[in-house]
């Protein structure tokens, strides 16, 4: 049995940011928390494009309607994906982050919880922060100013598209709003932030997925940017996917965040982030300190005035919101600006040439 599992967690790795092993084989033990070992069977006979009951029962010799069965039972514990289009029900298999892990928030509990904490501290996060520019990006709270240099010239500059989370939500064909599964893991194992939970939005046929299975409600764009401005307020760290149509956007903290922890605990966060912005101090500054706590990156020193690490700012914008006397801002990185992949589809492939999978 234990076979099926270590050939499920070499499977995992291949996908997303990996599934790596670890010493003390806790990543076995999760798996055999999630996955009976016929479920891991099935999930080693799929691959992320997604097919029919039909084609996967023919490959793996069993009649469609078993197969169906076994499939939705999958889906309906986090542990596929499914996508229905006219009618016709299609099944992929998924990667551990976003995925699996996300997938269970409504199985989460004390024992899951710490499985999944233990398996973080000891290898996952080395493995997100090795790609963390290609899985998610902070786009900068674009109800401030930004800065753009242009040589010698100073101008105020809007953002792109692709970096308004008001216009990222505001194009999507159908918008789910989910609990973050980072949060309510520390909320139970009693390490918690307090900060808003019902706060990770999904697009498209990801939110589709989650409203169908009760993982997310359905809500309206402008329900949708009501959350994400009071998230903004209160700390959080405006987060899409690395795509200009991504599938989801997180609002993320330092203390929770899977992300946002693993990068943290490095010297230089700025040069492992998708940003094309940093913050700056102006002569406004008041040394009142309220950009401090506002900062997820520990970026900011407060001497006669503020001071911003450039080498640990990602450009999210946290600080100009909270700052009351216009003494800080963002500006726009001198160097050519960066342009995610278009799709989500296009940033997983990204991401696996980022981490040598394919070339």
């Amino acid at each position: 049995m234990s076979n099926i599992y270590s050939a499920l967690q070499k499977r995992l790795d291949m996908y997303s940011l990996g599934f790596p092993e670890t010493e003390s084989k806790v990543e076995i033990d999760l798996l055999k928390n999630l996955f009976s070992e016929q479920e891991a069977r099935l999930f080693l006979e799929l691959t992320p494009a997604l097919e029919t009951a039909e084609v996967i029962a023919v490959r793996i010799g069993k009649e469609v309607s078993e197969t169906e069965r076994q499939l939705n039972s999958m889906v309906k514990k986090g542990l596929l994906f499914k996508k229905t289009k006219d009618g016709i029900a299609k099944y992929s298999a998924i990667p551990f982050m976003h995925g699996l892990l996300e997938f269970q928030i409504n199985r989460m509990d004390k024992n899951l919880a710490l499985l999944f904490q233990q398996y973080y501290d000891e290898a996952l996060n080395k493995a997100v922060a090795k790609s963390a520019n290609m899985f998610l990006r902070p786009v900068p709270v674009v109800e401030q100013t930004i800065i753009r240099l242009d040589a010698t010239v100073e101008t105020k500059s809007p953002v792109a598209s692709f970096e308004d989370a008001a216009a990222i939500i505001q194009k999507a064909p159908v918008i789910a709003v989910a609990h973050c599964v980072c949060r309510k893991e520390k909320n139970i194992i009693g390490k918690g932030c307090g900060k808003p939970i019902e706060t990770c939005f999904m697009f498209g046929s990801m939110a589709e997925y989650y409203i169908e299975n009760n993982l997310g409600r359905k809500l309206s764009a402008d329900e949708a940017v009501s959350i994400v401005k009071n998230a903004q307020r209160q700390g959080l760290v405006t987060q899409p996917g690395t795509a200009q149509n991504p599938a989801g956007m997180c609002s993320c903290c330092g203390d929770c965040c899977g992300v946002l922890l693993s990068i943290k605990k490095f010297p230089k966060p700025a040069e492992m982030v998708f940003s094309n912005y940093y913050a700056e101090t102006t002569d406004n500054c008041s040394a009142c300190g309220l950009c401090t706590d506002m900062c997820q990156m520990e970026a900011i020193e407060i001497k006669d005035k503020a001071h911003v690490n450039k080498d640990r700012c990602i450009g999210c914008g946290l600080c100009v919101l909270s700052c009351p006397n216009e003494g800080i801002q963002l500006i726009q990185k001198e160097q050519t600006k960066k342009i995610p992949p278009t799709t989500s589809g296009e940033q997983m492939i990204e991401m696996a040439k980022q981490r040598g999978l394919i070339k």
